[in-house]
């Protein structure tokens, strides 16, 4: 079953859900209090099975917009430093010339994942980091309100196209939290993201699980 399958079916149990109520209200008397009472079970298993289910295929997807490449940070700063040498221009995003954003956008390509071509863009993608302390290697460092971004590459050096004249380098970090906008890390860590299911399938497990373990824990606590 693809991801596409997936949300499908979780698209018809939502439309159960409706015609459920709908014949909920549409009961009487006993027979509506009998009804009420099954449907109201049926529609909680329901309910439960649909948000366990949006939930693992929401945070799947997410993880597969960034990372679903199999990139890592160690595998950016690699890609990066295969375009040290390459002159400054403005504008440029290819080994002919590149300008600071064209290097974060060409690198980031290579690993099939897509990011926006200038930095007002790319300084709002992935998760904040708090310093430059906690920066990991593949992480965006931006300057400037936005007018510089660079890779970090680990052991407190980054890798970026600085201005015209020069070329792609990788220098020591020269900046320090109080001159940085922000730090964006755009490749999950791998420990947040070890436990996701593999494919659609295990999504639909993942699920079920999640469904009746809420199920078992709520009837443990009663």
């Amino acid at each position: 079953m693809t991801m596409v399958d997936a949300l499908g079916r979780m698209g018809e149990i939502q439309s159960r859900l409706v015609q459920l109520n709908d014949l909920v209200s549409g009961g009487t008397g006993i027979a509506k209090s009998s009804t009420a009472s099954s449907t109201a079970a049926s529609a909680v298993s329901a309910t439960s099975f649909a948000d366990a289910l949006a939930a693992a295929t929401g945070t799947a997807a997410a993880a597969t917009g960034t990372a679903g490449s199999g990139a890592t940070g160690a595998g950016v700063v690699a890609a990066a430093e295969k375009y040290l040498g390459v002159p400054y221009v403005f504008g440029g995003e290819d080994s002919s010339g590149m300008d600071c954003s064209g290097l974060v956008q060409r690198v980031y390509a290579d690993l099939g994942i897509e990011v926006p071509r200038l930095v007002s863009g790319q300084m709002t993608i992935g998760t904040e980091v708090a310093s430059l302390a906690e920066a990991k290697p593949g992480d965006l460092i931006v300057t400037g309100g936005g007018d510089h971004i660079l890779i970090y590459a680990g052991n407190n050096q980054v890798i970026h196209a600085p201005y015209e004249g020069r070329t792609v380098c990788k220098v020591d970090a020269y900046m320090d939290d109080s001159e940085i906008t922000t730090i964006r890390r755009v490749i999950p860590d791998q420990a947040a993201t070890a436990g996701l299911p593999a494919n659609s399938t295990d999504l639909l497990t993942a699920a079920f699980a999640s469904m009746f373990n809420g199920t078992s824990s709520s009837g443990q606590s009663s």
